[in-house]
């Protein structure tokens, strides 16, 4: 480990919905490779979308149609349209509340074998379907289709007791799939990766204490691939403003590497242990204080260099702590200090910057590095 370097302080900006709590969720920013960004945040009843790089920072209102304890959604990278992962759907809705298409599917609660037609048909029903499985949506990075992680079968096919996870490929115009395959999944969870190439996409499926499976697909206009890498032991984290290469955590937590696009090869790799020093306000006599870990979540602050965290061991200690990383050798973690107080993991854009999320879950602070650039 090298020394400490500064963050700067770059702008602030406020959750449009408001503080995080039981109804809203905390806000994020969604940047693609165009170099748009678009603060988003979902509530119950509606996700509000602010795009932070036009004159006047407009915001968009979309209509949920269903609580966001009942799935998740994206946006397209144009603002104009939302789809809402649920339990037994994929909706695309306008900003009128509009519904352009959906697409039903096997419902995520486990026990469930219904195909349902919507969602008032559980809202009140088991406490199963509260805590279910779920899926996750993405636009390509041109915003012409988009991939959901699904829990089969589309309802299209009807009844099939024996599906499994499915990959589809949507078109983001009118909803037709366009594309499917078998993800070979059993999802507890997923998240989406864009990448650069419209044609390209990374899918990191959670799967408790079974594994972490990393998918990539690959949209020809006529056939969807899917290449599986890393044996289910490492989760896709970022891809790398080039699209050369791609970051992954361990799925124990012990280890960071960068990896070639193409084949998944290891360009390089850092350990915890070694890297990370135990948390300087735990007990000198605490044996726990030396199993080190980094968070879930590290990313691209630009090609050069990544930002990680290590705020699930810090949290019983004190403060979380955060670490720049230089991608290329991935051999060593330098500390980074902040001017103010930081709460939860960092999350890089890609552009030069990383944001922070207040502990309130009210605002996303923004950074840069406050080093010359290489």
């Amino acid at each position: 480990m090298t020394g400490a370097v500064t963050a700067r302080p770059v702008t602030t900006f406020t959750a449009p919905l408001g503080p995080a709590g039981k109804s809203v969720d905390a806000p994020s920013i969604l940047r693609w490779p165009t170099g748009r960004r678009l603060l988003v945040q979902r509530g119950d009843t509606e996700a509000a979308v602010v795009d932070l790089d036009a004159e006047g920072t407009p915001q968009t209102r979309f209509p949920a149609p269903w609580p966001g304890a009942f799935g998740t959604f994206t946006v397209a990278p144009d603002a104009g349209l939302a789809v809402f992962a649920g339990l037994h759907a994929v909706r695309a809705v306008e900003p009128s509340g509009a519904v352009r298409w959906e697409v039903r599917h096997g419902c995520w609660d486990g026990s469930c074998r219904v195909l349902h037609h919507a969602y008032e048909e559980y809202a009140a029903g088991s406490r199963s379907h509260l805590y279910a499985d779920s899926g996750s949506v993405m636009f390509s990075a041109d915003g012409s289709v988009v991939w959901a992680h699904i829990r089969g079968p589309v309802a299209a096919s009807g009844q099939d007791p024996e599906a499994v996870d499915e990959w589809l490929v949507i078109d983001a115009a009118d909803g037709r799939v366009l594309g499917r395959a078998d993800a070979e999944t059993v999802a507890a969870g997923s998240d989406h990766v864009p990448h650069p190439d419209p044609a390209l996409m990374g899918l990191s499926v959670g799967e408790g204490q079974d594994g972490a499976p990393l998918l990539w697909g690959r949209w020809d206009g006529r056939e969807l691939s899917v290449e599986h890498f890393c044996e289910s032991e490492r989760i896709l984290a970022s891809v790398s403003p080039s699209g050369k290469h791609f970051l992954t955590v361990g799925h124990d937590l012990a280890s960071i590497a960068l990896h070639e696009i193409a084949d998944a090869t290891v360009v390089a790799e850092l350990d915890a242990e070694g890297a990370l020093p135990r948390h300087p306000d735990a007990g000198e006599d605490d044996p726990d204080a030396e199993q080190v870990m980094w968070d879930y979540v590290c990313g691209h602050i630009d090609e050069d260099w990544a930002v990680a965290g290590s705020g699930e061991y810090d949290e019983e200690y004190g403060a979380a702590r955060h670490w720049l990383l230089r991608t290329a050798e991935l051999d060593s973690a330098r500390p980074l200090t902040y001017p103010t107080p930081i709460s939860g993991v960092p999350w890089g854009l890609g552009d030069g910057t990383w944001y922070t999320t207040s502990p309130d879950g009210g605002a996303l602070h923004l950074w840069a590095l406050h080093i010359p650039r290489p």
